[in-house]
């Protein structure tokens, strides 16, 4: 499964919200310094979906808001 994600940093809650059109905004706490966000970004996803992290792969985008990523099932 590949997912469009736009990423927020920085804030007080983690949370996910499904846009309507498919992609996800993840709300994140981790500043995006030294892959922290992105880490989190994992862990999060692999939450969601009941995967191990290292079925959650970020394809492109690692140093931006918009991400593709993908998710083995």
């Amino acid at each position: 499964m590949k997912l469009q994600v736009k990423v927020k940093p920085n804030t007080k809650q983690q949370r996910i919200i499904e846009e309507e059109n498919g992609s996800l905004t993840v709300y994140l706490k981790s500043p995006p310094i030294d892959g922290k966000a992105n880490a989190e970004l994992i862990q999060i996803l692999a939450k969601k979906y009941n995967v191990p992290k290292s079925c959650v792969t970020i394809e492109s985008g690692l140093s931006s808001k918009i991400k593709r990523v993908a998710i083995a099932l």
